[in-house]
């Protein structure tokens, strides 16, 4: 069992989390750690792992501690403003940015289906999520190339991008120049600044 807020997870919410019954929606909310969201037990979202389960009496509570409301099941009671869950996909590409990642994960991840959530996100930011993402790994990738001398194959693997060749392709196409280029080009600016 799972101890939360003085409350634990049971094995009878435990079953109507897994089964979605909406005959216990008004009972509890469930919030998953790993995704910082909480939903109703009707939620028809993807059952979250036993051990991420935080449970909450009341959508106030689970708000307080932090959590946002599901955008699928409206677990706060409305629906839950387009830029406010633009903003929840942006924390969630932030912090999983070094895992694969697809617009179905990303939207799984933020409870949303994944046609709604490229065009909303794409109409408030100008840009798709998975155009963010690249950026995120790149704003990264710099930043590695800036303050360590680790290798351009370790970089890769450090902001999500396996492939080193995809990893240059997508760097150059945001850059201008390969890693490599990059580094010695940045190398070459801070000796010029420190003469």
């Amino acid at each position: 069992m799972v101890t939360a807020k003085n409350s634990v997870l049971t094995t009878e919410q435990w079953k109507a989390i897994r089964e979605n019954d909406e005959n216990f929606d008004d009972q509890f909310f469930y919030a998953v750690r790993t995704t910082k969201i909480f939903c109703r037990p009707s939620c028809k979202s993807r059952v979250p792992n036993f051990d991420n389960v935080t449970i909450f009496y009341n959508a106030d509570e689970a708000l307080a501690a932090g959590f946002r409301p599901c955008k699928r099941c409206e677990s706060a009671g409305y629906r839950l403003p387009d830029e406010e869950w633009v903003l929840q996909a942006e924390a969630f590409i932030r912090e999983h940015f070094i895992e694969h990642l697809t617009l179905n994960s990303i939207a799984e991840g933020c409870h949303g289906s994944p046609y709604h959530l490229h065009r909303v996100f794409k109409r408030i930011n100008g840009i798709t999520p998975i155009e963010f993402m690249q950026t995120i790994r790149m704003e990264k990738a710099i930043s590695y190339l800036r303050k360590t001398d680790k290798p351009i194959h370790e970089i890769c693997t450090l902001i999500g991008v396996p492939n080193a060749a995809h990893f240059a392709t997508l760097f150059k196409k945001r850059t201008g120049q390969t890693p490599r280029e990059f580094r010695k080009s940045d190398e070459n600016e801070v000796l010029r600044h420190e003469i």
